[in-house]
């Protein structure tokens, strides 16, 4: 049975930035109630009062600030190189069955030149390839037959070294899109290994990024 109390958990849970900002004391318990009365309300299917809701805002026990996390802040401080390469072109492909032949000739053509920006990831439905947009010709050329959905140019990317066990650790990705979030920039394409983080972003926002990613360290 559905109480204020969960209603109002399930509501904070949802936005992780304002359960932050609760967390830090920096927001007004009255006005965010009032801001949560017809959300509230209507998962309850009955009126409910402002004042039960602060109540039950006041009450509320966020989970441990992950930022705070010894671990996290030592991982932060632990981020290795920050590169950045632009004049990059994202090409989206429908899978089939032909496809794998099609990435086996670029594969072969970006083997002989390593200054080639690429990164290939494969999804159910779709595949992507990212590579230095010198290369799009050549690109449309190998998979020329595959059906393509889509095509953006002028992307830049930024790729963090990160320190060994990563993976153990809350929050740290978190904390990388969190910052990139409140900034307000945008994430075109998202890659990954098990020690390497690459963000895909558009040509203009890319300085700004930058100067996020870097913060991350201090």
């Amino acid at each position: 049975m559905k109480t204020i109390a969960s209603c109002v958990t399930e509501l904070l849970v949802s936005q992780p930035f304002l359960e932050e900002a609760l967390s830090r004391n920096i927001i007004n318990y009255s006005a965010l109630a009032e801001e949560l009365v017809p959300a509230v309300s209507e998962m309850l299917k009955k009126p409910v009062k402002s004042g039960a809701i602060m109540m039950a805002l006041r009450r509320y026990s966020a989970p441990q600030n992950i930022a705070s996390s010894v671990k996290l802040k030592k991982m932060l401080e632990g981020l290795g190189d920050i590169t950045v390469r632009s004049n990059l072109t994202d090409f989206t492909f429908q899978n089939s069955k032909t496809l794998i032949d099609s990435h086996s000739r670029i594969l072969e053509h970006v083997g002989v030149n390593t200054s080639i920006f690429y990164a290939f990831t494969r999804g159910i439905h779709e595949s992507n390839l990212i590579i230095s947009s010198s290369e799009e010709r050549h690109v449309l050329d190998c998979f020329k037959g595959e059906q393509l959905i889509g095509m953006v140019g002028q992307l830049s990317a930024i790729s963090i070294s990160l320190p060994l066990n990563n993976s153990r650790v809350t929050g740290l990705y978190y904390q990388i899109f969190k910052r990139l979030a409140w900034e307000g920039i945008a994430l075109y394409e998202v890659v990954s290994t098990t020690n390497e983080f690459t963000v895909l972003i558009e040509d203009p926002l890319i300085d700004k990024a930058f100067s996020v990613i870097k913060r991350l360290k201090v």
